[in-house]
């Protein structure tokens, strides 16, 4: 076929559908209706050339209203392609991990298909609310690909024994008889070829017909040649009946200048919905605008850092419940080699972390090996935390002896640095030791997007937090410090963060090659500092949030959250410090004076409040030595890998 091919391409030169480095196929996935379809039509096409099939999940928000608003889409969407992925287990099919919400699906596409050197692409085209799901902008959606695409609408025939592939003389001929006997092959369906006499007598689409029709001689797949004396529309509608489905050119015969990628017979077939059809579009390079140059696109305007925290939202957001399959998670943990450590850094909880270690040592060590091992971190308990964790067989870390050459101080911060060089895994977990409501929701939901998203890495956790008063709660009446002071601050001075549901939730996990190169503030700031010096160095597309729906816990005094917030707007000017290069704080601005209220008036204490701020632990000798870590040069990390996910969240 390659030979007759290429002595058709001297009369109407073609590009090859397949390219050297591989045939690759891409179908976005934008809901579970006509999946199965798109995705057995591209294993089907790929068969022959032992390519692979991309599926990339696409959310549509419709102009005007907020990225945010597929949030729950794009949850959606992952199930669904989780689903294809266990039907299709054995086919050379490639998932990517990341649900694209968009307005115009067009752009994400077409960066897609230049990422993946895709060869074609299949598309969805049907009737969605009186509208098609590419009304206004298919043809400009095809224009933007740098590939043939075959468009595929109505409802997948329920067996495939009998294909019509009407000849109409158009330049896309070859490629829809490759698709055509793809197909047939595949199913062991025959092919029947139309020819509608009536239309198009020109020269040059008479000379196509016979060479098609020289060509596709010897094909076993290929059982008859009818010429029906018709207009090529009434001919088609005719043979529907007797076929399972349709596969045709989208061009007409000869376009013309300005003319739509998608012809008008093809497109009155669509909007009768007469039956399942294809619609087979090659690749059209550019216009030339001088000799040896292609005529660029024009570039994609700037967006705005709130279109990217909103497409940032809808898209990294992600639901515990998608995580609940922990037998996935334990199999893509395998696949990938990793270790999975959780660290608890712990003072005076007795009450509850014997229920906490137990809960995960039960579901996630006994039941399915998704962690490595548990270790608690204790900050000099007085209580029996020490001894409950003992009891049930968790080793036990005093920070203070951990690294001692370099000095203690007090604080979580401290605890969760030292923690990083007694934990052994690749992946490392942290939750707070006083959750009343324990689950391990709050671990397996932490870790998930890190096991399933290559380029994610850090996760924060978000919940409802009831606040009690008295021997009732106030839903959501928790977070207070959250919401009245670093929510703000982000807004503020880092936007690009203004989407972090709770940025002080205390349970979080990250990977090991970026968490020992962040620096560590020792109290309150530390997830403030994690969060700002994370966002500098990998970019908000490696963050990730995760709802693990309800957290109760013992809530604090005002004069505590007031000391928090005072330490944590410290660490925003520290860090405004380092990246302006100016000088804000000065040492009186160290010292808190707290409001205390007496019997006979008021009075004020002075409390010095300071978050210092540990050195990423990777410059540590003896970090380095334990983790066996060579090569490492002592300069700035910079963070390469899957940069372009942050560039395409422009598009």
């Amino acid at each position: 076929m390659a030979k007759k091919k290429k002595q058709y391409e001297e009369i109407a030169p073609q590009p090859k559908m397949a390219r050297t480095s591989g045939f690759t196929v891409v179908v976005p996935i934008f809901d579970h209706q006509q999946a199965e379809w798109l995705v057995n039509t591209a294993l089907a096409l790929t068969r022959a050339q032992n390519g692979r099939v991309v599926l990339v999940g696409m959310v549509l928000v419709p102009e005007g209203e907020s990225l945010t608003t597929g949030t729950i889409k794009a949850q959606a969407s992952r199930a669904t392609l989780d689903q294809i992925q266990d039907r299709f287990k054995s086919s050379p099919l490639y998932v990517k991990p990341r649900i694209r919400v968009v307005h115009e699906p067009w752009r994400a596409l077409a960066t897609i298909v230049a990422k993946e050197k895709a060869n074609l692409v299949v598309l969805p085209w049907r009737q969605a609310e009186n509208r098609e799901l590419f009304a206004i902008n298919l043809d400009n959606l095809l224009g933007h690909l740098d590939c043939h695409v075959v468009v595929v609408s109505g409802e997948a025939p329920p067996q495939l024994k009998n294909i019509l592939m009407p000849m109409r003389g158009s330049q896309e001929a070859p490629l829809t008889l490759e698709v055509a006997l793809s197909l047939a092959k595949a199913s062991g369906a025959e092919i029947t070829m139309l020819y509608a006499t009536d239309d198009d007598h020109s020269p040059r689409s008479q000379q196509i017909y016979r060479e098609m029709a020289r060509i596709s001689q010897g094909h076993p797949q290929i059982k008859r040649e009818l010429r029906v004396p018709a207009d090529a529309l009434t001919a088609i509608l005719e043979q529907m009946k007797h076929h399972d489905l349709v596969i045709m050119g989208a061009s007409e015969a000869a376009p013309g200048r300005g003319a739509l990628a998608i012809g008008h017979i093809p497109r009155k077939l669509h909007k009768k919905a007469a039956g399942p059809l294809m619609v087979v579009r090659t690749h059209r390079p550019p216009p030339l605008v001088e000799m040896g140059k292609w005529n660029k696109p024009e570039p994609l305007p700037a967006t705005t850092t709130a279109v990217v925290v909103d497409k940032w939202f809808a898209e990294n957001t992600f639901s515990s419940q998608e995580f609940e399959e922990l037998e996935r998670l334990v199999a893509l943990k395998e696949a990938q080699k990793l270790t999975i450590s959780l660290g608890l850094p712990a003072l005076n909880e007795e009450e509850t972390v014997g229920k906490i270690i137990k809960t995960m040592q039960d579901t996630l060590m006994k039941k399915v090996p998704l962690l490595d091992e548990i270790v608690l971190i204790d900050s000099g308990s007085t209580d029996y935390t020490v001894e409950t964790a003992l009891e049930l067989g968790i080793p036990v870390r005093q920070h203070s002896e951990i690294l001692p050459q370099y000095g203690s101080v007090r604080g979580k911060g401290e605890a969760l640095w030292k923690s990083l060089h007694v934990l052994k895994g690749d992946l490392i977990a942290w939750i707070d030791t006083d959750i009343v409501n324990i689950h391990p929701r709050f671990v397996y939901g932490i870790l998930g997007p890190l096991l399933r998203h290559s380029s994610v890495q850090y996760v924060k956790g978000f919940y409802r937090r009831p606040l009690k008063v008295g021997e009732s709660f106030q839903a959501g009446g928790g977070g207070r410090v959250t919401e009245l002071v670093a929510r703000p601050m982000f807004n503020l001075f880092y936007p690009e963060l203004s989407g972090i549901i709770q940025p002080l939730a205390g349970e979080y996990a990250g990977r090991r090659q970026a968490l020992e190169r962040m620096p560590f503030y020792v109290g309150y700031g530390v997830e403030t500092g994690l969060l700002l010096n994370l966002v500098e160095q990998y970019g908000i597309s490696a963050i990730a949030q995760v709802d693990l729906r309800e957290r109760i816990h013992h809530n604090q005094s005002l004069r505590a959250l007031s000391r928090m917030a005072f330490a944590i707007i410290q660490v925003f000017i520290d860090h405004l410090e380092q990246r302006q290069e100016v000088s804000l704080l000065h040492e009186v601005n160290r010292t808190m004076k707290i409001i205390r209220h007496e019997m006979d008036g008021y009075s004020l204490e002075e409390h010095p409040i300071s978050d210092q701020r540990r050195q990423p632990i990777i410059t540590i000798p003896e970090y380095r030595a334990r983790h066996n870590i060579t090569n490492w040069s002592g300069v700035d990390f910079e963070w390469t890998e899957d940069r372009d996910v942050e560039e395409e969240l422009l598009v």
